[in-house]
């Protein structure tokens, strides 16, 4: 059994889009190391990784799964990650737990949409980066210009590491074997290349490599190729076929003797918040330190109830450690730990820098959150993923009457499993509405109800979260007086409400003199004004972006109360608003839409008719992305239409943007369609 001391240990995300074989590549690798005794099958749905009966279903990840493998003295963990778009926010929030992406492309799809998205991603949180060219049996004659593309996409830092020799049935090393043959280019140039782009940022390297001419060993090149992989300044690319084995237990030890360690890859981004403010934290790979981990998956297991997959940043934890989730007062003992192989659950004692594990039933635990054992640390946290934002949304009913507890409790088990979906309430339609990623990120979602949680739903398209806002300042007024026998009501009320720039909300203050109105009154006034605000005063949507200030009014000295302030707070500033030129505005999103060039004018004709202003168009090689902003009220069915434009070669991302007013027509006829409730006499 190998130590898992932090200098031992590699953790490496499998990562890129869907179809590119990253769970065969998973199993080809555990297979090489001996933990398995063959390759499971994606099709047979007998991989270690895919478990669940919706990844059967679909032979696709759908929820990342952590494996180990232990090669050359090192242990290896390996995250498999979903690979379709729809279920990048599971996959993204996994891989602060690595220090390496390694993105997965197939030799024939080439560099996809979603490749160079996790490219990007990872080089921005400082991971380091390498890139797999599997299927490599599938097109052994197109992969020079295959390397030749992803340096023109990725860079000139995009260098091979080895290169696919005897028609692609083998790999040639380029690093630690200069003297090899390869079915294209020359192994011992590309020897020299990647040394020269590694000594860069070594100047004595540099100087005995120039100016004397020296061989360099590998164990040389140790230290500075690692800088240059954290820094960037090189991304390796390896050749493989997890079909054939092609390069398989190469791979392994490209893993094992190149890629860094946790003493070696950049710090991960904690942050300190106290009374000086926001600082960065750097964590220390210590086990006698206090701990530090970070959770990046959640789970519920039918047996072991609510596990959470962390990564130990610092310290060690064991059976008997007392750990705080974040901020909060009370400690809980771990009592369970383990490490997982696919959905095996593998009991260890301890765990400790670097090292991926997890525990059980630890309710308030979720996704993001920060373990330690020590107040010292209270306020530390990891700086957040940027995840991308659910936008595509099914409103949903229980089916069956007295299931509505159960349909509840089901969607916040599957928010905390899946960052990527998100659970809205909207008050003014009254509609619960399951946000997600795309249109089969939701379809799963809805199987998984099914599967998982037997709940029955009924689904139909959300209403659009339109809002409303005023254009100009306007007076408003409201003298409320209701006498009924005994005690009456008083209240009057004059406010101004003014237009504020866009997305900037509301603002509620007064210019009060002389206690007209009693300070103790004026919270009512704002209550009331909230109440309209949120029903809406000429199409039933929230309002926003407005100011309001309250100059005069009066009051009775017995009939005065609360509630009569807060019903001439809203019909004052009803009245004001229905006086300021009320308009309808509509959520506005940002698509990046990217798919083959030769759809450029179909995609862009799509765009036109949907309402869409285009801002920015790139090619590269032979893909297009066109930026564009477009009405939320029009991407309903974007996934199917892409689909259709493009063969099903397309792939989008989206993004909330602004708030914008709608088209004159469409405002006529929400405010049409309006049935404003009973006013309060």
């Amino acid at each position: 059994m190998v130590e898992r001391a932090p200098e031992r240990l590699r953790n490496i995300a499998l990562a890129g889009g869907a179809g590119t074989g990253k769970t065969t590549l998973a199993e080809a690798l555990l297979a090489a190391a001996g933990e398995i005794a063959a390759p499971g099958s994606v099709e047979k749905g007998t991989t270690l990784s895919d478990t669940s009966p919706l990844e059967k279903g679909l032979q696709h990840s759908v929820s990342p799964a952590v494996l180990g493998l232990a090669w050359e003295d090192t242990w290896i963990d390996l995250i498999d990650t979903p690979g379709y778009a729809d279920f990048q926010g599971a996959a993204l929030s996994v891989l602060p737990a690595v220090e390496t992406v390694a993105v997965v492309i197939s030799a024939a799809g080439g560099l996809d949409a979603m490749a160079r998205r996790l490219l990007q991603w990872a080089e921005q949180r400082g991971l380091c980066r390498l890139i797999i060219v599997n299927q490599i049996d599938a097109v052994p004659g197109g992969l020079e210009a295959l390397l030749d593309t992803l340096r023109d996409s990725v860079g000139p830092q995009c260098l091979a590491l080895n290169l696919p020799a005897d028609g692609a049935r083998r790999v040639s090393d380029c690093f630690f074997a200069p003297d090899g043959v390869a079915d294209f280019a020359s192994v011992a140039e590309a020897h020299e290349r990647l040394v020269d782009q590694v000594v860069e940022l070594d100047e004595a390297l540099m100087a005995l490599y120039l100016e004397q001419g020296e061989e360099l060993d590998p164990a040389q090149l140790h230290a500075p190729f690692e800088a240059a992989l954290r820094q960037g300044h090189l991304v390796p690319v390896c050749f493989a076929s997890a079909t054939t084995g092609a390069g398989v237990a190469e791979l392994l030890s490209v893993f094992a003797r190149l890629m860094p360690n946790p003493l070696e890859g950049n710090p991960p981004p904690f942050l300190r918040e106290d009374e000086q403010g926001i600082r960065e934290y750097r964590a220390r790979p210590d086990p006698e330190a206090h701990v530090l981990a970070h959770v990046v998956k959640v789970e519920h297991d039918p047996y072991r109830g609510k596990v959470a997959v962390f990564r130990v940043h610092q310290g060690t934890v064991t059976r008997e450690t007392r750990l705080y989730v974040g901020e909060a007062r009370k400690p809980f003992r771990v009592g369970t730990l383990f490490r997982l192989q696919g959905q095996q659950h593998l009991d260890v004692e301890r765990c400790g820098p670097g090292e991926i594990c997890a525990l059980s039933k630890v309710e308030d635990v979720t996704v993001d959150s920060v373990l330690h054992d020590s107040h010292d640390e209270d306020h530390i946290r990891l700086r957040p993923v940027e995840l991308p934002a659910p936008v595509f949304g099914l409103a949903i009913q229980a089916t069956r009457h007295g299931d509505e507890q159960k349909l509840s409790e089901a969607l916040t088990r599957m928010v905390e499993e899946d960052p990527g979906l998100q659970v809205e309430q909207d008050a003014a339609t009254q509609e619960t509405v399951l946000r997600g990623l795309g249109e089969l990120h939701l379809r799963m979602a809805l199987e998984r109800l099914r599967q998982r949680f037997h709940v029955e739903v009924e689904t139909h398209t959300p209403s659009i979260a339109y809002r409303e806002t005023v254009t100009v300042a306007a007076e408003g007024h409201c003298r409320h007086k209701k006498q009924s026998g005994g005690a009456g009501q008083f209240g009057e009320v004059f406010l101004r409400v003014e237009p504020l720039p866009r997305d900037a909300g509301f603002e509620f203050t007064d210019t009060i003199r002389g206690g007209v109105i009693p300070a103790t009154l004026l919270p009512a006034v704002e209550k009331g004004v909230r109440q309209a605000m949120a029903s809406g005063a000429v199409a039933g949507y929230p309002l926003q972006d407005i100011r309001v200030i309250v100059h005069d009014g009066k009051t009775h000295p017995v009939d005065s109360k609360e509630i009569a302030f807060v019903i001439a707070g809203r019909k004052a500033f009803l009245d004001a608003v229905r006086k300021a030129s009320p308009i309808v505005l509509e959520p506005i999103a940002e698509l990046v839409v990217e798919g083959p060039g030769s759809a450029m004018g179909d995609l862009t004709a799509d765009l036109a008719a949907s309402r869409g202003r285009i801002q920015d168009t790139r090619t590269v090689g032979d893909q297009v992305s066109i930026q564009a902003l477009v009405p939320v009220a029009e991407l309903a069915d974007y996934p199917s239409r892409l689909n259709a434009l493009t063969g099903g070669a397309g792939s989008y991302t989206l993004a909330f943007s602004h708030y914008e007013p709608a088209p004159e027509a469409l405002q006529r006829d929400l405010r049409k369609a309006y049935r404003p409730g009973e006013e309060e006499p």
